[in-house]
């Protein structure tokens, strides 16, 4: 088993037969509808239609098309099945199209459609509250772990943001780099370790928040953890989303990004979809035994031996 980048045919493959099978178990605050954008990053960049404007690896589309007082004028997907679309062809299904924004349709230029290496959907919703959701990343438990095998001095979470090669050269002296699956900045173990840490954070918001509805995706190479009830009593604005991170982050030392908590423009990986990264799908889990090596594989490699 070989922890690698999906190939670009193997990226292709998912998103067409693959990923329509799971659209109808998609979370209900993604819809085509509910998210106000969505997002796909591509490892090649691709042109748009207006002149001399750099070349994008990274879109967002919005899900509405609004006048100046924010008013919506018009839906830019009528149903899952343009979203579908959009993601298995990004730029012949740009809802931009008309746009000088828009991405260039492959028949116009030399170049082919550009594959969805990651697809992403906004935390702020249209259909509810902004979505609360916990980012917890394997890079960030073992950029710590390191921090704390070989220095010590900053106590545990500590991250030099100012300085990565520092955190690079921490990586490579702990031996994580060279750790299963090399090359990666974490080994297994903090991929565990981030998962176990999900279940958690699940048990603290169901237990001090007396949360109802919650749910642990793995995203790749980590955990994101949500509070999804909606009522008035859980409609969590700024100042609580702070409090909720310092609570967690403080009382609980639970290594999460504030950030992500925090910003309500962010963009989550869509469940379902690949992490081209790792060649490992997106999904939500029910238990901390869940071991991505194995039980995250898409389709296409379950009878490959590398896979």
């Amino acid at each position: 088993m070989t922890w690698r980048e999906a190939t670009r045919d193997e990226i292709y493959t998912y998103y067409t037969e693959e990923f329509p099978e799971y659209t109808d178990q998609l979370p209900g605050f993604i819809m085509a509808t509910a998210p106000k954008e969505f997002g796909i990053s591509f490892r090649e960049r691709h042109p748009i239609r207006k002149k001399e404007r750099p070349d994008r690896n990274f879109i967002r589309r919005a899900t509405r098309r609004t006048d100046s007082n924010g008013e919506q004028i018009s839906q830019n997907f009528g149903g899952l099945e343009d979203v579908l679309s959009f993601i298995q062809s990004p730029a012949r299904h740009d809802p931009f199209q008309g746009s000088e924004y828009a991405l260039v349709d492959p028949d116009l230029i030399e170049k082919s459609d550009p594959v969805s290496a990651g697809v992403y959907y906004g935390l702020d919703n249209w259909e509810r509250s902004w979505v609360v959701a916990v980012d917890i990343d394997a890079k960030d438990i073992a950029a710590a772990r390191a921090e704390r095998e070989l220095d010590g001095e900053h106590g545990p979470f500590a991250m030099d943001q100012e300085n990565p090669s520092r955190s690079e050269m921490l990586l490579a002296d702990s031996g994580i780099r060279d750790a299963d699956p090399a090359g990666y900045p974490y080994a297994f173990e903090d991929i565990n370790r981030a998962i176990e840490y999900g279940f958690d954070t699940q048990d603290i918001f169901e237990a001090d928040f007396t949360a109802e509805e919650t749910m642990v995706v793995y995203s790749g190479q980590g955990v994101h953890v949500y509070l999804l009830d909606d009522d008035l009593e859980h409609d969590y604005d700024e100042k609580s989303r702070e409090v909720l991170n310092d609570l967690l982050i403080e009382r609980y030392e639970i290594p999460i990004d504030p950030v992500v908590t925090a910003d309500r423009s962010r963009l989550l990986r869509v469940p379902y979809s690949l992490h081209a990264d790792v060649c490992r799908v997106v999904q939500p889990i029910e238990s901390p035994s869940f071991d991505p090596r194995t039980d995250a594989q898409p389709q296409f490699l379950e009878s490959d031996p590398n896979g």
